[in-house]
């Protein structure tokens, strides 16, 4: 996916106004936006002004659509190159966060863009299925391991199953699926996705 020098400079503070600032260099209404990602144009609206945090899936729907690099969207930073050999290092605390009802989500290595993995620490605060307004389905695989406390992977064709710290799990991501906590109190995963940036 080819990146435009509109998409290495969002402007602002939040990543509702550097995806206003990505549309807007573009040229590109809401119904135009819209139309690429297959986003309601009412979703990208309240997602532009704050009213709304996206699930990563929604994340990924809009970069995707749009062509842009989803760490544009949370790394104000200009990227003039990418060479060779990169690596980065995430200290604790030090990721970008995407907030969702169901996850607290801690974007890692977002210094380097076009990534093949996308790979983030989340804290599951999700406790039964009637959290999740549906489960989550896009290209690409996914590998998931827990840090701490206990969890429940649904996935289509699959029973559900139970995962204690030290436990992993890898699943194609085009099965539906969403996490759950079932221990004492929320969970935390390392989860790594692959091939819907």
């Amino acid at each position: 996916m080819e990146r435009s020098d509109e998409a290495r400079r969002p402007s602002g503070t939040s990543l509702g106004e550097r995806l206003r600032t990505i549309r807007h260099d573009r040229k590109w209404t809401l119904q135009d936006a819209s139309k690429r990602s297959g986003v309601g144009r009412s979703t990208l609206s309240k997602i532009e002004n704050g009213l709304m945090s996206p699930t990563l899936d929604l994340l990924k729907k809009i970069t995707r659509g749009m062509e842009i690099d989803l760490v544009d969207l949370f790394d104000e930073r200009r990227r003039d190159f990418e060479p060779r050999g990169r690596r980065s290092i995430t200290r604790r605390g030090e990721g970008k966060l995407n907030l969702t009802k169901t996850y607290r989500h801690e974007l890692l290595a977002t210094d380097i863009s076009q990534k093949r993995m996308l790979p983030f620490r989340t804290t599951i605060t999700a406790r039964s299925l009637d959290e999740f307004d549906g489960w989550e389905s896009h290209d690409g695989e996914e590998m998931l391991i827990v840090i701490s406390g206990a969890v429940e992977v649904h996935t289509e064709y699959y029973a559900p199953a139970h995962l204690d710290q030290g436990d992993a799990i890898y699943f194609d991501s085009r099965m539906g699926h969403c996490v759950v906590s079932v221990g004492e109190g929320d969970a935390e995963v390392v989860w790594v996705s692959s091939g819907a940036m």
